[in-house]
């Protein structure tokens, strides 16, 4: 039998803090500046994009502190169970100095108007405290989820070359106190069950997986809520009631990647910062894909089984990992069940998954030697932007030149994520050639309608979905890196 705990606890900066009475839906962001008047973090978009409330959670991984750079605006203060919760006002150098961090920024004429100025030294720390002398696409990259007006962002790239030269992480006050924090961490993750409220207004912390299956189980209305980077937007943007809520972001049980010979494994609690190195070595074409999702801080949120259990049409990863093979493992109290996962989207807002069941994992088959697999985002801004529309690429050439095998899958074409049957028909059996792809191309308009918003209209998307198919067939064939040198 589980034990039942009434509070949440966490750290906040140097202290211990104990909650009996929380909202579902109430923000760190809220709660700092609201309850706690830490007034340095600051609320400018409300939906994680801007980077200026920006502040560091940390959670005991095996034995060791990772500190992640996090959206406070979207990051809810029932999630915080268990981790340590770092804001701007604990910085600080020696002897009451500035941090080396904040002391680069003002060297370097960083800060203008200062309202950002808390996100993007927050950023840059717990960069610093993972590289004090990180190279420019580390720090572009860190900086990709904060957005600023004033300084053209040299000066604040320049103070994140140079911080390194200000101090150490050795040096740091969180370093100083680690040992510490990881023994208060230890004891606030003390294995029970968390449960607040009542009604609509309950927050249940399980104890772990199999609590949470259990406790699913019995409360199949309950919200599922692990990194917040979509249903934060629901409470912020459109004032929706989310409770009861289920935090299952602590869980390390769903935090698991498994690899053998054929495939991976990835645990629905997964983030797609935990994620990247493991995506890297075996599916080396989703890198570049992988880090245009969003911002550092969403990335260090968000997690695999979240974008795709909610079933969102233009989410980014379901496109690859369904032109991959991919198999999707769902769970319902002790029963556990596999599906195809393009078979797990049923039309827009409905998937294949029944009351009080979950998504415990994904499995993506390896690539086999010869295929060839790419994915491409079409979004307004390069960063940081949701797909106008997403597509994946796989075929398998034989040696007499015809296409053995192809899946093509997108996002953003029609309700759900969707595979091309008839532009895969279309070139099956056909020679790998551009009179195949330009001729089944036109089979694009028998896939998907797909229609006009705000993003793209709907003619746009077709021409662009066939445009994709040629860019491939030009990438594969050898003749990209020609034209792209042409071109120069």
């Amino acid at each position: 039998m589980v034990e039942v705990a009434n509070a949440i606890r966490f750290l906040l900066n140097g202290e211990e803090v104990s909650l009996t009475d929380v909202a579902p839906d109430l923000t760190l962001l809220d709660w700092l500046r609201l309850e706690r008047r830490l007034r340095g973090s600051k609320e400018g978009c409300a939906e994680g994009d801007c980077g200026a409330c920006t502040v560091l959670v940390g959670r005991l991984i095996g034995d060791e502190i990772i500190y992640d750079a996090v959206t406070a605006c979207i990051r809810f203060v029932g999630s915080l169970h268990g981790t340590h919760v770092v804001t701007i006002e604990h910085l600080r150098g020696e002897n009451g100095t500035l941090h080396p961090v904040q002391q680069a920024m003002v060297d370097h004429h960083g800060s203008q108007c200062g309202f950002c100025t808390p996100g993007f030294v927050m950023s840059l720390y717990g960069l610093w405290m993972r590289d004090p002398s990180p190279s420019r696409s580390a720090i572009e990259k860190a900086l990709q989820g904060n957005l600023c007006r004033c300084t053209g962002y040299a000066p604040i790239i320049r103070a994140g070359e140079a911080m390194g030269t200000y101090g150490q992480p050795q040096g740091d006050v969180l370093w100083a106190e680690r040992i510490a924090v990881k023994g208060k961490i230890k004891a606030l993750n003390d294995g029970r069950r968390v449960v607040i409220g009542e009604g609509d207004r309950q927050i249940i912390i399980p104890a772990g997986l199999d609590d949470f299956a259990e406790v699913y189980e019995a409360n199949s209305n309950a919200r599922i809520v692990a990194g917040s980077t979509d249903v934060g937007l629901w409470v912020t943007k459109f004032m929706r009631n989310i409770g009861p809520v289920i935090f299952i972001g602590h869980l390390q049980e769903l935090k698991r990647i498994a690899e053998n010979a054929s495939e991976v494994r990835f645990y629905a609690g997964v983030t797609y910062s935990e994620a990247l190195p493991v995506i890297q070595a075996n599916f080396p074409q989703l890198g570049e894909l992988w880090n245009r999702f969003a911002g550092e801080q969403i990335r260090n949120m968000g997690t695999i089984g979240g974008n795709i259990a909610n079933g969102s049409p233009i989410g980014d990863t379901p496109p690859p990992f369904i032109a991959l093979g991919a198999k999707l493992h769902l769970r319902r109290g002790e029963h556990r069940r596999e599906i195809k996962l393009e078979d797990y989207f049923l039309a827009y807002g409905k998937q294949d998954r029944q009351p009080g069941e979950f998504v415990e994992s994904v499995t993506l088959p390896l690539l086999p030697a010869g295929e060839k697999f790419a994915t491409y985002k079409i979004s307004k801004r390069r960063e940081e932007d949701i797909s106008a529309l997403c597509g994946a690429f796989r075929i398998f050439v034989n040696d007499a030149g015809t296409v053995g095998m192809a899946r093509i899958a997108f996002g953003g074409m029609a309700a759900t994520p969707k595979r091309a049957k008839a532009v895969e028909a279309a070139l099956v059996g056909k020679t790998w050639t551009m009179e195949t792809v330009e001729a089944a191309v036109l089979a694009f308009a028998d896939d998907y309608q797909p229609i006009s918003d705000m993003r793209a209209s709907a003619e746009y998307r077709l021409l662009t979905a066939q445009n994709l198919l040629k860019r491939f067939f030009l990438e594969t064939s050898g003749q990209g890196e020609r034209l792209k040198r042409e071109v120069a």
